[in-house]
């Protein structure tokens, strides 16, 4: 042939792959969910079951309470069927008997070292926590009379740990 009666080199077709309204619903991908609005996040109720308490652990729980909600811009909210103390992030959370644990205990976040040095020091009082145990929480049995002001001591420094802080300022236990 010469290159005049050349044919010319065609296309192949081009594989295209159907919209999703022509997919069949089988193939489809589910719709992506919205993030909450801030009037429904803030009316949030918790799904799980209420739990059952006794009045010594709901003493316990309102000592917590006290302390918790003393410290400036904490809220508390109830998930997970269990109190819980936010300074823009959960800092504390209250463990009535979860999954079958033997105590009434608060788990807190806290600093780099604080978790191993506090269950070295005391085992019966201090563990680690299940779910933020591996992030460095600590739990905190609180039905078998705990040191109160080191209880508050422990709230506050989660609190200060976990609550935004201004730019330029440091978080306690970190480095300089």
């Amino acid at each position: 042939m010469t290159a005049s009666t050349a044919r010319p080199k065609s296309k192949p077709a081009a594989i295209t792959k159907p919209t999703a309204t022509q997919r069949p619903a089988a193939m489809r991908k589910p719709a992506a969910k919205r993030a909450p609005s801030a009037q429904t996040k803030a009316t949030y109720v918790s799904k799980h079951p209420p739990k059952v308490r006794t009045a010594a652990t709901l003493a316990l729980i309102d000592r917590l309470r006290e302390l918790c909600l003393a410290l400036p811009d904490v809220t508390e909210q109830v998930a997970w069927g269990e109190p819980t103390w936010r300074a823009g992030k959960i800092f504390a959370m209250c463990d009535t008997y979860h999954h079958g644990s033997k105590h009434l205990s608060v788990h807190l976040a806290a600093p780099p070292g604080a978790q191993a040095a506090l269950i070295d020091a005391d085992p019966d009082r201090f563990f680690v926590p299940p779910y933020v145990g591996g992030k460095g929480w600590i739990g905190v049995v609180l039905d078998t009379d705990p040191d109160w002001d080191m209880v508050a001591s422990l709230v506050a420094t989660a609190r200060a740990l976990i609550a935004p802080t201004p730019r330029g300022s440091r978080r306690p236990g970190t480095a300089s």
